[in-house]
């Protein structure tokens, strides 16, 4: 009863403050104390009884009074770290102004008028020195709440033994001997107290609310003006900088959800650290994602006189400058134990704790590469990169349906595309796999590589449209790892086989201006495999052979414009209900405990893989090991015409094919350690989808182009393009068509064919 009564007397104050559009005198201490009294115990309470609407209202009618609230919930907190925070009965009135704080802020930001406001000057510093008058309420707020997350027995374990009388100096205290957690630059492990951690993540919501200012800006002002308040945190102005961020990391990368790992503990007890785990964590992407280096070529404002001396961002610098195999471990350590969680599977269901902050993890790990090239180079050379790629994987496939979660697909994607481009990232890939995670793709016995290529063709053929954008990324990695893969699976090479038959239907070629981009990837893969990793790929030879009427049909592509029209007028056919899969359900049972995607929604693209005509009836339908039957159908149709299309395509192909031939004469070298490593273009999450040019621009030191073939292939494009009038359509040409067939890199596949299909064929024949 007397909690009720505590707090409809807050309520009363929000109303009395609201209903007032007279200003409220800022001496009046026993109307303000009202909204920071004992009255409100927790946060939900806060925001219950202050309503959005009054907020809004109060903002709009009496201002003067709102103006006041956050000045004198400021000089609170300023207050209470001048008295080191020391009482019970401060820490709670603390805790109610954070609170109020991190209601009020979101509402002032959304008014284009009051984004100045915690820039101006506190009320009453003039007063007290003159040093001090110019500094920024914003200033004044991080500078408390960064004292205060190093407050002994507020937000850090007391280390010395004394009374609230000897509190020490908040101000003047080390707060390096505070940090929160042992691992990078700091050896000793602090006591854990749940308290401790509750109050250390209200502040932090805090902070990343005053950080969120960038979300109620115009994009146009986004790079014209930097946020202020994470410019201010990460500076050397902030003397908390390096135990702040030191604090942040080790408390990310230390988490372990399972701890002992009791069944069901996660019920019993609440866990107190996983909302500072994940507040950390984002504290720790909006930071890092606040580059203002001049090098960087991203800092905004670069050519404005004003923003000339914006000061480094410390948070990105100590991250950089991390060295130790230790310290590396211990941060590897922590993203595949956080990321690998809820993919552990027990006996008894819901025994252990899942963590959801995996999209999180998997920007603050793409951000941890992009800014130490060190740390990415030991996660290659560990064995532990797969142990990154599994869970990345998971998600990938988990997520290809939702749109809602298309920022997960794109950061994986790019993840997966930066260790592509090292050669130890694909030989790690033939370490076999254990399937141990239920996912909802058929069940085959191989290597990591299979498990990525059979993941990459679920999202390619049964994801939502708006994944098309990622295809040339999907199979510029498998391109890039391709050199390295030394055993193929029959289920992983028919997938291959599959995406080459789909995609080079003249429909879906002719259907857009860069699908056969991802014909000549998947041809490269093909020549790669063959070249370099022949001997222990006899799978991929084989169904290559089986399906060889897929590349003399590439081969004898038809350009002309007849063929052309009738090959489109197929995009008025009856499309394909959502419901067929090109997957082989039937014959390939899923991983059990696996739970199917949601159908794919809706998109906006028009020619997708799913609406191909005929592709039910393509290889994914066939049996992935061949039958008796099959094989006689097999020497049957090498007899007709096997023999005469493969020389007529070699031919044709040695004819017309502009692909270098050094390769070819030269056909396996070693285990592919003189291939160039493909080298992927820098990606970030929020640049736009890399075309090919991008993703498949160069190799490495031996000065081998990547994908020659398909960027020569790419270039004529815009002179052949015909566009469509008035509708604005697209409509190929036969020059267009031209233009790319006969750059087409079939020459090493028709080789192949030419001496083995009549081996073959005599093999089927005296059997």
């Amino acid at each position: 009863m007397g909690n009720a009564d505590t707090k409809l007397n807050f309520r009363k104050a929000v109303v009395q403050l609201t209903s007032k559009t007279q200003p409220i005198d800022a001496s009046d201490d026993s109307f303000w104390d009202q909204f920071w009294s004992e009255n409100v115990n927790n946060v939900q309470d806060v925001f219950t009884l202050v309503p959005a609407p009054e907020i809004r209202a109060l903002r709009e009618e009496a201002p003067s009074n709102l103006a006041t609230l956050c000045y004198k919930a400021v000089e609170k907190l300023v207050k209470a770290v001048d008295n080191s925070c020391r009482t019970q009965h401060e820490q709670q009135t603390v805790l109610n102004c954070v609170r109020l704080l991190t209601r009020l802020l979101p509402y002032i930001f959304e008014d284009p008028d009051w984004r100045g406001f915690f820039w101006s000057s506190l009320p009453g510093q003039s007063e007290d020195d003159g040093e001090d008058q110019s500094m920024p309420l914003a200033q004044s707020l991080i500078n408390a709440i960064c004292d205060l997350l190093f407050c002994p027995d507020f937000t850090v374990a007391g280390s010395r033994k004394v009374g609230p009388d000897k509190a020490e100096d908040l101000q003047a205290i080390d707060s390096c001997e505070y940090i929160w957690e042992s691992g990078v630059g700091f050896a000793q492990s602090p006591p854990r107290y749940p308290h401790l951690d509750a109050n250390r993540t209200e502040l932090l919501k805090l902070l990343l609310t005053c950080f969120s200012e960038t979300m109620y800006q115009p994009p146009v002002d986004i790079h014209t003006s930097p946020n202020r308040w994470i410019q201010y945190y990460t500076s050397a102005e902030n003397r908390h900088a390096l135990p702040m961020f030191t604090s942040l990391l080790n408390t990310v990368c230390a988490y372990d959800p399972v701890g002992l790992g009791v069944p069901y503990n996660h019920l019993l007890f609440s866990d107190s650290l996983e909302p500072l785990v994940d507040t950390a964590l984002q504290i720790l992407i909006v930071t890092l994602d606040h580059d203002t280096s001049g090098g960087g070529g991203g800092g905004s404002g670069a050519t404005e006189g004003e923003e000339v001396s914006v000061p480094d961002n410390l948070f990105i610098n100590y991250l950089s400058r991390i060295h130790r195999d230790e310290d590396f471990h211990f941060v590897l350590r922590g993203f595949t134990r956080l990321l690998n969680n809820p993919l552990v599977q027990t006996y008894l269901p819901n025994s252990t704790k899942k963590v959801q902050f995996h999209q999180e993890l998997l920007v603050f790990f793409w951000k941890m590469c992009d800014y130490n090239k060190k740390f990415l180079y030991y996660v290659l050379k560990s064995s532990d990169v797969l142990e990154i790629l599994v869970p990345i994987l998971y998600h990938l496939n988990d997520s290809r349906a939702d749109q809602s979660r298309v920022g997960l697909m794109h950061i994986g994607v790019f993840i997966l595309l930066l260790l592509s481009g090292e050669r130890n990232f694909g030989v790690r890939l033939n370490k076999p796999y254990t399937a141990t995670i239920p996912m909802d793709i058929p069940v085959f016995t191989g290597t990591h590589a299979d498990l990525l290529i059979v993941v990459f063709h679920k999202i390619i053929t049964t994801g939502h449209q708006r994944l098309q954008p990622l295809f040339d990324c999907l199979l510029t990695i498998l391109v890039n790892v391709s050199p390295y893969l030394k055993t193929l699976s029959m289920v992983a090479s028919t997938k291959l086989l599959h995406l080459l038959e789909a995609f080079s239907t003249p429909w879906f070629l002719f259907s857009s201006p860069t699908n056969h981009h991802l014909v000549f990837f998947l041809l490269e893969i093909f020549n790669n495999i063959i070249q370099y990793q022949f001997d222990g790929n006899s799978n991929l030879v084989y169904t290559i052979i089986r399906k060889r009427q897929v590349f003399h049909s590439l081969a004898n592509l038809p350009s002309d414009y007849g063929t052309i029209t009738k090959s489109l007028t197929k995009r008025t056919r009856r499309h394909l209900p959502s419901a067929t899969s090109t997957e082989n359900v039937r014959d390939l049972p899923s991983m059990e405990g696996s739970h199917p995607a949601l159908p794919a929604e809706p998109g906006t693209l028009k020619a997708t893989l799913p609406d191909t005509p005929g592709i039910d009836k393509m290889t994914e339908k066939e049996s992935a090991h061949p039958s008796p039957h099959q094989l006689s159908e097999l020497t049957i149709s090498g007899q007709t015409n096997g023999i005469k299309n493969s020389e007529a395509s070699l031919v044709q192909a040695s004819a017309t094919q502009s692909v270098p031939t050094s390769n070819i004469e030269n056909p396996r070298q070693g285990d592919g350690e003189e291939i160039a490593k493909s080298k992927s273009a820098p990606v970030t999450p929020g640049s736009p989808t890399p075309s090919i040019h991008s993703t498949a621009s160069t190799r490495s030191a031996s000065g081998r182009k990547h994908s020659e073939s398909s960027t020569s292939g790419g270039g004529g494009i815009p002179r052949s393009v015909s566009q469509g009038s008035g509708s604005g359509q697209w409509i190929p040409t036969s020059d267009w068509v031209n233009s790319w067939k006969t750059k087409l890199p079939l020459q090493t596949i028709m080789r192949l064919l030419q001496v083995l299909v009549p081996q073959v064929e005599k093999i089927c024949i005296d059997k």
